[in-house]
């Protein structure tokens, strides 16, 4: 057998080495598929008490090329979940179906039907896009990516669980259907429409972390936390979403009895927010009460609304600005001069530290 020149070995190797485009077409196609960096998804049906995971190569790029449907069954999910370095995931606007109204009892993961959730397990870096979540049995999307992410132009329409159904008791038949729980570092959220009916996102812990020309319908507004023992928010800069027909329009709450914590350098910029059902602007200490005992085990530190104005309408029954800080655990000059809450009714405030801002 004669030796390869160098020339043909090189050929060899390059040959050998050259990416594939791998297709999706039912879970059957999903190992071969992701070996390769560039994976097609077409339309299909995932069965029931199955998740569709994708474990990618670096540098994949993955196009979704129809919806997906997720068969019902009582189980823990998720329904989707993704890994992967310097990924690039485009949606092409299409569908990702939970049918959670077949699980929805307005009780969400508290108990009831057994609900996949989240819905969506995101562990990617890179960038994350142009996809419609819709009818998520619980919570939509679950977020630790490895490296610096953005996700953008992303639709969640969980509208239909506004109303209610034989199983809620007359009450919104979904409920925990937060938009995004965040436990992570380096992440963008930008240019998606959210319709739920719990937090449009929940910031758990983390830093460096972006929530930006969003907008927020039907829920509980933007939160960070509840903040637990040992977690550290930091970082975080919420602006220029709109926040419509929410329970509060933006909101850190931190638990009673957490130790070992702490949130900072949060800045709030160009946010615009109407229809507020109970407070326009809520920083409490005492979760899971609203304005009780508060703990003094989370610090809280550097919260400000500077930059462009946060306006902000409460219905007439809702407090405008509602401060219930420990007795120790609030710290430093916080500038409020771009905050301008009206309507409603005049709320508690216990800390002496907010400038440039009254009710």
């Amino acid at each position: 057998m004669l030796a390869l020149t160098p020339i043909l070995l090189a050929l060899a190797i390059f040959v050998s080495a050259s990416p594939c485009t791998g297709t999706i077409s039912s879970l059957d196609d999903v190992s071969s598929a992701v070996k390769c960096t560039t994976v097609v998804i077409n339309g299909f049906t995932v069965p029931a008490g199955k998740t569709l995971q994708l474990d990618l190569q670096s540098g994949a790029q993955v196009t979704l090329n129809g919806d997906i449907t997720f068969g019902t069954k009582e189980w823990a999910g998720p329904l989707f979940q993704i890994s992967g370095t310097n990924v690039n995931f485009n949606g092409n606007g299409h569908t990702f179906n939970g049918q959670g109204e077949w699980y929805w009892d307005g009780q969400g993961s508290n108990g009831g039907t057994t609900k996949p959730h989240p819905m969506m397990k995101i562990k990617v870096s890179g960038t994350f896009t142009n996809l419609k979540v819709l009818n998520s049995p619980a919570h939509v999307y679950s977020v630790s990516n490895p490296a610096q992410l953005t996700m953008s132009k992303l639709t969640i329409d969980n509208s239909a669980g506004d109303q209610s159904n034989s199983k809620s008791g007359g009450k919104a038949a979904g409920h925990n259907t937060d938009g995004f729980d965040v436990s992570t570092t380096d992440l963008t959220i930008e240019d998606s429409v959210i319709h739920n009916q719990d937090d449009c996102i929940a910031i758990n812990k983390g830093k460096n972390i972006v929530f930006q020309r969003n907008t927020c319908t039907g829920g509980h507004g933007i939160s960070i936390g509840s903040i637990s023992t040992g977690a550290t928010v930091s970082g975080v800069t919420i602006s220029g979403n709109t926040i419509t027909n929410n329970d509060q329009a933006l909101r850190i709450k931190t638990k009673s009895d957490a130790t070992s914590a702490s949130v900072s350098g949060v800045t709030y910029s160009g946010n615009t927010a109407t229809g507020i059902r109970k407070f326009g602007v809520i920083i409490d200490q005492s979760y899971p009460s609203t304005l009780g005992t508060p703990g003094n085990g989370v610090k809280i530190s550097d919260i400000n609304f500077t930059g462009s104005k946060n306006t902000i309408s409460v219905a007439s029954g809702a407090s405008r600005v509602a401060v219930n800080c420990g007795s120790s655990s609030c710290s430093g000059t916080w500038d409020w001069s771009a905050l301008s809450v009206t309507g409603g009714k005049t709320g508690q405030i216990n800390y002496s530290g907010i400038k440039n801002f009254s009710q």
